[in-house]
């Protein structure tokens, strides 16, 4: 039945819905639990030192293998469609804070974040960007119950404008302009694939698209068809030959106004000619008619495509200008992970833990201005879950603080 949990017997989880709201230690639920993402962050969220989650989704089958995945086999596993009122109402039924890590987000929009603010609790959402934040704000600024919801808790956005804002703490002191080329290899889900398919015609502000292709910031501003696709280059971060297109969004205007930026380059990276072909035709296709839903799972398949035989990886390169001890002065930074749905697992689990830990204040807000950057930083870096290698100031900067560190502890 929708919204109940499944048996005990087929789960294996200790605990009962009944029981769960007695708990003392908040109880967190993770919908789409199951998922690409949601599975990665069950375990980011356990390694955080949280237990007995609630994990929501479709697959009871898929449920029990993430709840077994904790050999105290504290956690309990509800059936919960985020489509349906009535199994999200009894999903978020007694829960502290809810992580949404399903989609499709653009359709979806704050469907999630509605359900757990009126059940009492705060919730994050690893993507829910601009059209989440306005149907939030339009029922009413949810601090003044005191709730919280952090929407883009993710990779792209979320990390994606957190790194910049980190690196440019990093040996500069001052930052101007802002170069950055995300993009790699790995298979791509059928919530990733369909917000794909949704954000050329939504996902924006006011009911824009999500971004503007050839678009960059100029003097502080959005400037139409400021560069060009270069289609078979070369970059030092990304192995082989790839795709550069350039693409502003709505996140990347923010941080480029939080910076203070003057010009800001931003550049989606595709090595796979599979995905780059399809994703050239979309638009077009989108224009003639062409199913929504078949286009994104050829989007799945000419991914999969593009993936045989080769190791997946995910990239985020920025590099800023500015200036250091009133020199010109650049900075970069080289994010290589295996995955870019363990960053977003990642990023969404640490927004978890700082509204939990009263770090983030009630209201709707976007990962990037509410999450330490340094926090995030350290974590990815000692947990293992993305390699980071700094250049000019910031590498210096680095390694100025490690000999300071290696001083005193030899003092």
């Amino acid at each position: 039945m929708t919204g109940q949990p499944i048996p005990r017997k087929a789960t294996g989880a200790a605990p009962t819905a009944a029981s769960a709201t007695s708990r003392k230690k908040p109880l967190i639920a993770v919908l789409g639990a199951a998922g690409a993402v949601g599975r990665a962050a069950v375990r980011e969220l356990r390694a955080l030192g949280h237990t007995g989650l609630r994990l929501g989704g479709r697959t009871a089958s898929a449920l029990c293998a993430v709840a077994h995945e904790d050999p105290a086999g504290h956690d309990e596993t509800v059936w919960a469609d985020a489509t349906a009122p009535d199994g999200l109402r009894a999903f978020t039924e007694g829960c502290d804070i809810v992580l949404n890590c399903a989609g499709p987000t653009y359709r979806l929009r704050a469907t999630v974040a509605s359900a757990a603010l009126a059940a009492g609790a705060h919730c994050v959402d690893v993507a829910g960007d601009d059209p989440a934040a306005e149907d939030l704000l339009e029922d009413g600024d949810p601090a003044r119950d005191g709730r919280t919801v952090v929407l883009s808790a993710g990779a792209l956005p979320g990390l994606s404008s957190l790194l910049p804002r980190w690196l440019a703490g990093q040996g500069l002191d001052s930052v101007s302009a802002l170069t950055a080329y995300c993009g790699g290899l790995e298979t791509c889900s059928p919530t990733v694939s369909r917000d794909l398919v949704l954000s050329l015609t939504s996902g924006g502000a006011d009911g824009a698209a999500y971004g503007e292709a050839l678009a960059a910031v100029r003097g502080g501003r959005r400037v139409p068809r400021a560069l060009r696709i270069a289609e078979d280059a070369e970059h030092a971060a990304f192995p082989g030959r790839v795709a550069l297109q350039p693409y502003l969004s709505g996140e990347s205007e923010r941080l480029a106004t939080a910076l203070g930026l003057d010009r800001l380059d931003w550049y989606n990276v595709h090595p796979g000619p599979a995905v780059r072909a399809l994703l050239s035709l979309l638009p077009g296709r989108l224009a003639a008619g062409d199913d929504p839903e078949a286009l994104a799972d050829r989007l799945i398949l000419a991914a999969g495509l593009d993936l045989a035989g080769r190791r997946p990886y995910y990239v985020m390169d920025v590099a800023l200008s500015g200036t250091a001890s009133a020199r010109p002065a650049t900075a970069g930074l080289t994010l290589r992970a295996a995955s870019s749905y363990r960053l977003t697992a990642a990023v969404g689990a640490l927004s978890v833990d700082a509204v939990l830990r009263g770090e983030v204040p009630a209201g709707v807000h976007f990962a990037c201005d509410v999450l330490d950057p340094d926090t995030v930083v350290r974590h990815l870096r000692f947990q293992g879950v993305a390699d980071l290698r700094l250049t000019g100031a910031a590498a210096e900067a680095e390694q100025a603080e490690q000999a300071e560190q290696a001083e005193e502890g030899v003092l």
